[in-house]
C-alpha cells in the first residue's frame, strides 16, 4: 500500500472527554502505523468544552493545550491544526488557513470521525470526504422521514460508513433510500492497552454518561427510540446480584434517590470527573478492572444495530472480559470466551458464572478478539479499501 496523505477530522480538542480522545487517537496512530502520512484537524464553528470548569465558552486555550501535548506524545507534531470558525476574521492554530485549505486539497482522503464535522466553503468542494458514524440509526431515521438536510450533508461523503454493522440487512428495520452504508468498528491499537494480570480487589466496571436524551432520541413506526442508558441501566439494576459481583459504575447520577436505589442492589457508584477530563487516569482505570459490565443505550438495542461500544472494545484490548447488553454485534463476533452479550438477568447470571470460573482462558480469549477483530490496522486497511482510497 503506497503512503497517502490523510486528514482526520474530529472534536477531541472542543470535546475533550477522555473516551472521545481515545476515540481519535486510535485513528490518528492506526492510519501512522499503516505508513500514511496523517494529519488532526478540527475546523468548526463549535465552541469548546473545558471539563475542569465545565463552561462552554469561546475560549479555545484548553483545546490548544490538549492537542499539542497529544501530538507530542502520540508523535504527530506540526500535523494539526484547531481552526475555530467563530472567530471573525477566521484564523488557524498550530497550521495557518492557507496551508490548511491546501492540504484540503491535497488530501488522498478527509475522515469525518463521528460525522462531526459541519461542511463549510473550504470542504464542500472536496472530493475525498469519508462518513464514519459511531451512532448508528439516528441518521437512517432521519433519511426514512425525508430530511433533506441529512440527505445533503452525507451525500457530499465518497463513502458512508457506519458501527451498526447489521444496517442495510433483514436485522435492520429501517429502509436506507438508496444510501449505500459500509460497516465498520472502532480501531483499537492494541499495543496502547495491554497490561498485567488484574490487581486484588479489582471489580467490574463501566464509564457511562447517565443520562443524554433529547440529543440524537427518534420516533420510528410510531414507537419511540432513546438515545440514552440511563433507562437500561434501570432495567438490569439487579445485575450485581444476578452476577454475585461488585459492580462499579463510574457516572453521574443527579437525582439522589436512584442512586440510593442502585447502591441498595450492590453497585458501587464512582465519580467520573477525573476519569472523563484525564485520558491517562481513564486508561488506567479500564486496565485495573477485572472487566466491564455495561448496558447499551436503547435505540441501539430495539433497532438491532450490531453497533459495540469504543470503550469496551479497549477493555478487550486490556485482557477485560466484557458482559455488555446485546445491540446484534454477536451476529459478526463475540458472545462467549472473552465478551458476552446479554437481553436478561439470566444470561448475566451466566456470563459471570463462566468467567468466575476460569478467568485466566476469558482474559486471553478478551485480547484475541480486540486483536482479531478491532485491531486499527487491519480495520482502517480494510476501510480505506472499500472506500477506494
Amino acid at each position: 500500500m503506497r503512503q497517502r496523505r490523510l486528514i482526520v477530522m474530529g472534536f477531541m480538542g472542543a470535546c475533550p472527554i477522555a473516551g472521545v480522545v481515545w476515540q481519535h487517537l486510535h485513528y490518528i496512530v492506526g492510519l501512522k502505523q499503516l505508513g500514511h502520512e496523517v494529519y488532526y484537524v478540527e475546523d468548526s464553528a463549535r465552541y469548546p468544552y473545558n471539563p475542569i470548569t465545565f463552561e462552554t465558552s469561546e475560549d479555545c486555550s484548553h483545546a490548544l493545550f490538549l492537542l499539542e501535548n497529544l501530538a507530542k506524545t502520540f508523535d504527530f507534531q506540526d500535523h494539526w491544526a484547531y481552526c475555530p470558525r467563530y472567530l471573525k476574521p477566521t484564523e488557524s492554530f498550530a497550521i495557518d488557513l492557507t496551508r490548511l485549505r491546501e492540504l484540503y486539497r491535497e488530501a488522498d482522503a478527509i475522515l469525518n470521525v463521528c460525522g462531526a464535522q459541519e461542511l463549510h466553503e473550504d470542504l464542500l468542494g472536496c472530493e475525498r470526504l469519508i462518513y464514519i458514524e459511531s451512532d448508528p440509526g439516528v441518521e437512517q431515521i432521519k433519511i426514512a422521514h425525508a430530511d433533506h438536510g441529512t440527505r445533503d450533508y452525507l451525500t457530499h461523503h465518497r463513502a458512508l460508513f457506519t458501527f451498526g454493522e447489521n444496517i442495510g440487512t433483514d436485522f435492520f428495520p429501517v429502509p436506507l433510500h438508496g444510501l449505500q452504508w459500509f460497516p465498520t468498528r472502532q480501531p483499537i491499537v492494541t499495543d496502547l492497552w495491554k497490561t498485567a494480570g488484574t490487581s486484588e480487589g479489582a471489580v467490574f466496571t463501566t464509564i457511562a454518561n447517565w443520562s443524554t436524551r433529547g440529543r440524537k432520541d427518534a420516533m420510528w413506526g410510531g414507537d419511540s427510540y432513546l438515545w440514552s442508558k440511563s433507562d437500561n441501566f434501570l432495567k438490569f439494576i439487579d445485575a450485581p446480584l444476578a452476577a454475585s459481583e461488585k459492580l462499579e459504575l463510574a457516572t453521574d447520577i443527579s437525582d439522589p434517590h436512584i442512586a440510593e436505589r442502585f447502591q441498595s442492589k450492590g453497585w458501587r457508584l464512582k465519580s467520573p470527573h477525573q476519569l472523563s477530563s484525564d485520558s491517562e487516569a481513564y486508561r488506567r482505570y479500564i486496565q485495573g478492572s477485572r472487566g466491564e459490565f455495561t448496558v447499551s443505550k436503547e435505540n441501539y438495542v430495539k433497532l438491532n444495530t450490531g453497533w459495540f461500544s469504543d470503550r469496551s472494545a479497549c477493555y478487550l484490548a486490556a485482557g477485560r472480559p466484557v458482559i455488555t447488553q446485546e445491540t446484534g454485534f454477536t451476529q459478526h463476533y463475540g458472545g462467549e470466551k472473552g465478551l458476552f452479550a446479554f437481553s436478561t438477568l439470566n444470561e448475566i447470571r451466566e456470563a459471570a458464572a463462566a468467567i468466575r470460573a476460569d478467568y485466566a482462558m476469558h482474559s486471553k480469549a478478551a485480547f484475541s478478539i480486540a486483536a482479531d477483530v478491532f485491531e486499527a490496522k487491519r480495520v482502517l486497511g480494510s476501510l480505506l479499501d472499500r472506500a477506494g482510497i
